[in-house]
């Protein structure tokens, strides 16, 4: 089979899914082409997904209810262990996702030092024609809050057409169920020292159902934990920064208010109360939100410097 490494590596594609019966199967068979196994995780669906995927040779795991995209990656990730594969290869069963890329993808995977491939609509070389305007906004508008805490610099974090290795197998480990878990993968890989590439990909937007998941929520919902994430990371670029910037317009408008009381007083004293409240608020407002960054950003270093003595210690 194209893609694949000798016959001792087992690779693995993980499918979620999520009443996705007009595109499943097609996706399962174009997949097998290229691996070993397909593991459909319906997630609750009420259509017919299971049982047109088992027919198409997938092994398929029912979640009861639907749980969300992040619940039902970590049980792809979970049976990927159980099965103990060498390479486990994840993408959407909605037919976005071209089966065809799958050997650019593991080829990636397996050059020296790799342990996990994010297939990318935002490379050079990347087919992204049809992508929405509104879409690419948003994405980037992730990408750079994303990357910001990471300080990865991958142009799709958005991306769920993802290969991992079995070292990046056993290492990774996230909690969140829902979207934001495209962000906590790659927040996972920085602190376990995974190396993270990317290859370029074709994305399809003409298919019957592009998204389960509604634009706006979904980049709400992944754009918050990215700001959260990172006022816990760079407390002192989320705090620290507009903190000053608060604490500097304020004096200015404070002193815009001595310059106006020197001008209109004729030797008499007329104090213009609004301006003068409004910079010692904002001066208040950034010295809090200064301290506060440099608080936090102190604890997180004591607290790195536990977790490293610790290490050592065993």
């Amino acid at each position: 089979m194209p893609g694949l490494n000798p016959a001792s590596d087992r690779t693995l594609v993980g499918l979620p899914m999520f009443n996705e019966e007009e595109t499943v199967a097609s996706v399962v068979v174009r997949c097998l082409e290229h691996v070993n196994d397909v593991l459909c995780v319906d997630d609750g669906s009420s259509d017919a997904s299971s049982r047109l995927a088992a027919r198409a040779g997938a092994i398929v795991h029912h979640h009861r209810a639907n749980r969300g995209y992040g619940a039902a990656i970590r049980t792809i990730f979970r049976i990927a262990r159980e099965m103990d594969v060498d390479r486990l290869v994840i993408l959407d069963s909605d037919g976005q996702h071209e089966p065809e890329d799958l050997p650019a993808v593991l080829a990636e995977l397996d050059m020296d030092g790799v342990d996990v491939v994010i297939g990318s609509r935002f490379m050079e070389e990347s087919k992204r024609d049809s992508m929405p305007l509104y879409r690419r906004l948003g994405i980037s508008m992730i990408n750079t809050a994303s990357n910001l805490t990471s300080d990865l610099g991958v142009k799709d974090t958005q991306s769920g057409f993802r290969a991992f290795n079995r070292r990046a197998l056993n290492l990774l480990a996230f909690e969140n169920e829902g979207m934001e878990s495209t962000l906590e993968v790659l927040d996972q890989c920085v602190e376990k020292g995974l190396k993270v590439n990317e290859v370029p990909i074709t994305v399809r937007y003409d298919v019957p159902k592009s998204s389960t998941y509604s634009a706006f929520g979904h980049g709400l919902t992944v754009l918050t934990y990215a700001l959260v994430s990172l006022s816990h990371k760079k407390p002192l670029l989320v705090f620290g920064l507009p903190g000053m910037g608060l604490l500097i317009s304020g004096t200015t408008i404070g002193l815009g208010m001595l310059n106006t009381v020197e001008e209109i007083t004729g030797g008499g004293i007329s104090l213009s109360v609004g301006p003068g409240l409004t910079g010692a608020w904002l001066a208040m407002l950034g010295i809090a939100m200064s301290f506060t960054g440099l608080v936090l950003h102190g604890a997180r270093a004591l607290m790195r410097r536990i977790v490293l003595q610790r290490v050592r210690s065993f």
